[in-house]
């Protein structure tokens, strides 16, 4: 199995705890760090990595390169994009299908208050899943931050803290070291405990919504290649919104929008020309794809 490490105390905790129970199943464990190379001295940094890790006792180890290039998403985005490619590699490389990520529940409560702030709906505020694209795994939600530091105390690890985790021009940050403790100020402590339940519960009800669109769209989907995605208005208008506006999410992926640049407005827009058609010809999308409805198909095309 791999573990995804930083050198920060979160993945360092990890390192070692998968190590400890890995011996137990003859599980080798490879230690693997990304350097984004954003910051000066970052090779060096990933170095250290290299080194600690191979100490906690990862049977290999390796360090992954990545040239970060920020797009409308962002820099944290396309960072954090850049590393799941990279580590999904790493794991094809290895012949791993599992790759371990050391997020806490502070992890989760700061990426539900980012959902907030950007009113980005149900799936944001669903917060991080327990495992994705069933590859990753992160088995630290349930813990915090101080208990993670304190195993690595205990453990007489030493780890790093990432300068940018206190940088003010990253809003993850400013939601970590000044809202948070605000909220936990005001309002008691517990907070980042009860936006982590939060998290848990809305995505048990995103999840369900999910598969329920997913499989619509498997059985209504008519003519589905190269040029694109057609189906039924009729059909379309006859859902309930919350499964109609994923059912064109889906469409819109499969005819070729970047998942990291297809929002709201676009969903939106597109649901427009089955519900509030008014001849208008067609909607942009991202990608380059286009929306648009002919008589009782509703297409979703590539140019």
């Amino acid at each position: 199995m791999v573990v995804a490490c930083s050198g920060g105390a979160d993945s360092l905790a990890l390192l070692a705890a998968t190590v400890f129970e890995a011996r137990k199943l003859a599980v080798p464990v490879i230690g693997a760090t990304v350097d984004h190379g954003l910051q000066p001295g970052s090779a060096d940094r990933a170095g250290a990595v290299v080194d600690q890790m191979q100490r906690l006792g990862a049977a290999d180890t390796v360090s992954v390169q990545v040239s970060v290039a920020p797009t409308g998403q962002g820099i944290e985005a396309a960072a954090r994009e850049a590393r799941y490619a990279a580590l999904s590699k790493v794991a094809a490389d290895r012949g791993s299908h599992l790759v371990l990520l050391g997020h806490t529940r502070d992890d989760q409560a700061e990426t539900v208050l980012l959902g907030l702030t950007r009113g980005s709906g149900g799936r944001s505020l669903a917060g991080m899943p327990r495992s994705l694209d069933g590859l990753f795994h992160r088995p630290l939600l349930d813990l915090t931050r101080a208990e993670t530091e304190a195993a690595c105390r205990a453990e007489g690890i030493s780890f790093w803290t990432d300068p940018h985790n206190s940088d003010p021009r990253f809003t993850r940050s400013r939601i970590r070291h000044r809202v948070l403790p605000v909220l936990e100020a005001e309002l008691g402590p517990g907070v980042a405990a009860a936006l982590a339940r939060t998290a848990e519960m809305v995505r048990a009800d995103v999840e369900a919504l999910d598969r329920l669109a997913e499989r619509w769209y498997d059985e209504h989907r008519g003519q589905s290649g190269h040029d694109g995605v057609a189906l039924d208005v009729a059909e379309l208008a006859g859902l309930d919104e919350a499964i109609r506006h994923r059912v064109l999410r889906l469409a819109a992926l499969e005819a070729g929008c970047p998942s990291g640049e297809l929002f709201r407005v676009h969903v939106l827009a597109a649901g427009e020309l089955v519900t509030g058609y008014r001849g208008q010809t067609r909607i942009e999308l991202p990608g380059p794809v286009h929306a648009t409805r002919a008589g009782n198909l509703l297409r979703f095309l590539r140019p």
